[in-house]
């Protein structure tokens, strides 16, 4: 039994207090950092307020403005979960800072689940952002259950998208993670519609689309709404799901080598 083990099970409230601490300073320790906080948190933000906001006139006018206040928080949860796992995993790997949190006296899971709390909330704020721009600036309405169902949706979305990033940030250097999760993350999230409904693309992009993860959750969300393509929930659910599970445990393998 390590010493993380034995202190967790003789302090019981020591464990829950090292929890809290580790989340509250990985989601500080992003924050701070302006190559983290300012792309995640802005982007999906400044992206919707030029396309659904500013020119959506043109392109479906209320319609549009609802769907891409829907699927730029899609966007943002994913992209918050991806680097914030897979650039820093690559980083600390690399720097042997991982080396050093399995020595310290902390409890086991309490580095992943920090990470897990930073992604959550971070897409919970995007999503808060998106909602009251929509609101204000596009005229966007939705019923309080729809609010709420939005933002469980995005921050329970997060989740596959950690045990992707893991995965990704267990296999690159430091340097090489922000190209890696780049290259997947921005063709993943304009062939699942994210960016524009796939209507108005060519059909085949529609027909492969349930082959990306991030159209599993797009669909979630857009269910909400009224707006996505009809398929089961159970099923988008099921994906996402076998997802988590499938890279999380590669992601174990990788780094307990």
């Amino acid at each position: 039994m390590d010493a993380a083990t034995t202190i967790g099970s003789a302090h019981p409230h020591g464990t829950l207090r090292s929890h809290w601490l580790e989340a509250k300073y990985e989601f500080l320790r992003l924050l701070r950092t302006p190559m983290f906080a300012i792309p995640t948190l802005l982007f999906p933000v400044l992206f919707y307020l030029l396309f659904g906001v500013v020119l959506p006139g043109s392109r479906g006018g209320a319609a549009m403005a609802q769907y891409l206040m829907t699927t730029y928080g899609v966007f943002g949860a994913i992209g918050v979960s991806l680097f914030g796992f897979g650039a820093s995993v690559a980083i600390e790997r690399e720097n042997g800072y991982l080396v050093l949190k399995r020595v310290l006296p902390m409890p086991r899971g309490a580095y992943l689940l920090a990470k897990m709390a930073m992604a959550m909330l971070f897409s919970a704020s995007i999503s808060v952002f998106l909602a009251l721009l929509g609101t204000v600036a596009a005229g966007v309405s939705l019923a309080p259950s729809q609010w709420a169902l939005l933002l469980v949706v995005n921050v329970a979305g997060a989740l596959p998208f950690c045990a992707l990033g893991l995965y990704l940030g267990s296999l690159v250097s430091g340097s090489g993670a922000p190209a890696v999760i780049n290259l997947v993350y921005m063709p993943m999230a304009f062939l699942s519609g994210l960016w524009m409904p796939l209507h108005v693309l060519p059909p085949v992009f529609a027909q492969i689309a349930p082959v990306w993860p991030a159209w599993h959750l797009g669909q979630l969300a857009l269910k909400v709404v009224g707006r996505d393509a009809g398929s089961a929930v159970g099923l988008h659910v099921l994906v996402l799901a076998a997802i988590t599970v499938v890279f999380f445990v590669l992601a174990r393998r990788r780094l307990s080598r």
